[in-house]
């Protein structure tokens, strides 16, 4: 099994969005994905806005119902092999609270940019060694993490975040998920990789 988190503000839009939707297309891999935020309400639920975006893009409504937001701690970040900030601020975040894992820590956009540079061959020589989809997986996101700096910079940093619609029109919803799903799309294809 592998262990992947996903952070964002509230954790009641953006980070349970990703972390359903990452749950469900790797679910044949059993992971454990979990979401946290930074400034997480208490055992407050999915806004109607994200559960709805979540169902229509496969998420089963039972899933959406149960989530339930969390407060990000320093222990939440011991155990995942990879951890998905919402923004650059949410990676700082977990920067700070747990410098070690700084490079298991990207902003999810940045994960699906950098790796997308990575050849696969690379990725898979790097996984080669480990014996666990956990081991595959943190060596894959060193590998990614080794990229940071050889990768053309953005022209607009903002371009690695993922909107924040909590409070905002449908149509904010809207663009954070368009934002957010080609990301998780992409990020399962590398962590598919890594562990296969």
């Amino acid at each position: 099994m592998f262990d992947i988190l996903t952070v964002c503000t509230g954790n009641i839009c953006r980070s349970p969005l990703a972390e359903q939707l990452l749950r469900a297309r790797l679910a044949d891999l059993a992971p454990h994905v979990s979401s946290a935020g930074t400034r997480g309400l208490a055992a407050a639920p999915m806004t109607p806005e994200a559960a709805h975006i979540a169902e229509a893009l496969g998420v089963p409504a039972t899933e959406t119902a149960e989530h339930r937001s969390r407060f990000l701690t320093e222990q939440h970040l011991v155990k995942p092999d990879l951890i998905l900030a919402m923004t650059r601020t949410h990676r700082r975040a977990i920067a700070e609270l747990a410098p070690s894992r700084l490079r298991s820590t990207f902003t999810i956009r940045e994960f699906a940019r950098i790796a997308a540079a990575v050849p696969e061959d690379e990725i898979r020589a790097a996984t080669d060694a480990a014996t666990s989809p956990s081991e595959k997986l943190r060596a894959a996101a060193s590998v990614i993490a080794s990229y940071r700096g050889l990768v053309p910079q953005l022209e607009d940093p903002a371009d690695d975040d993922v909107i924040d619609p909590f409070r905002q029109p449908w149509e904010t919803y809207l663009l954070s998920a368009r934002q957010l799903e080609p990301a998780v799309t992409a990020v399962a294809a590398t962590v598919r990789l890594a562990v296969a």
